[in-house]
């Protein structure tokens, strides 16, 4: 009953935020707002002072193409830049391979979707983690994405809720995840199932506010 509720919460969020964004474009264009935006790479430059005493934080940030600059999004969208990984989407070999995502369900978390098959229970020596800075207030903290065997679909994983305070806040996800699909059961699988480790090479990186 809990991964049902949890779904229509989510549901709703989606479309509660569709609809704030349909009535936003809905005017004529004279009356459209022009877009927030964050630097990239002045957020990335932040980012880093903010873990200064995390040597994986940093090394991953050290990663991230920050060029340009990307439009503020709601909760319930996925990161602006997506990430790449050592097996990228279908497990077959480097590419893009899933997004982060921001959510404002059961409190403000932030979480990753993408990977190939579903995301494995047991995560063993495998850490996804998420970095993150609030640009208004000056909170920030890392947090580890542990929470994801209560989604029907189970591609996606997200941490517990986070302080962050209001305002607009900057993110970068990194680390990485088992993942794993149904095969025959044999020798090789004997519980039904083949696993993959996905290690993210260019963390996925967002800006949203809340």
């Amino acid at each position: 009953m809990h991964h049902l509720s949890f779904m229509r919460r989510f549901t709703t969020a989606v479309a509660v935020t569709s609809a704030a964004v349909a009535i936003v474009f809905a005017g004529p264009a004279a009356a459209e707002p022009k877009p927030q935006t964050v630097d990239v790479a002045a957020a990335v430059s932040q980012l880093r002072t903010s873990v200064a005493n995390d040597p994986g934080a940093l090394a991953a940030l050290d990663k991230l193409a920050a060029e340009g600059t990307v439009d503020v999004a709601l909760p319930a969208q996925p990161f602006q830049i997506p990430a790449t990984s050592d097996i990228g989407q279908n497990g077959g070999g480097p590419g893009v391979y899933g997004s982060g995502i921001a959510l404002d369900i059961d409190g403000f978390r932030l979480g990753f979707f993408g990977g190939p098959g579903t995301i494995s229970p047991n995560q063993g020596n495998a850490k996804l983690e998420v970095m993150w800075l609030n640009l208004s207030n000056g909170q920030s903290g890392t947090a580890v994405l542990s929470e994801h065997q209560d989604m029907p679909v189970d591609t996606t994983i997200r941490t517990a809720p986070l302080n962050t305070g209001a305002g607009l806040i900057v993110a970068a996800v990194y680390g990485n995840l088992w993942h794993r699909w149904p095969v025959p059961v044999s020798e090789a699988h004997p519980d039904g199932f083949a696993y993959q480790l996905g290690t993210i090479q260019q963390p996925s990186f967002g800006a949203v506010t809340r």
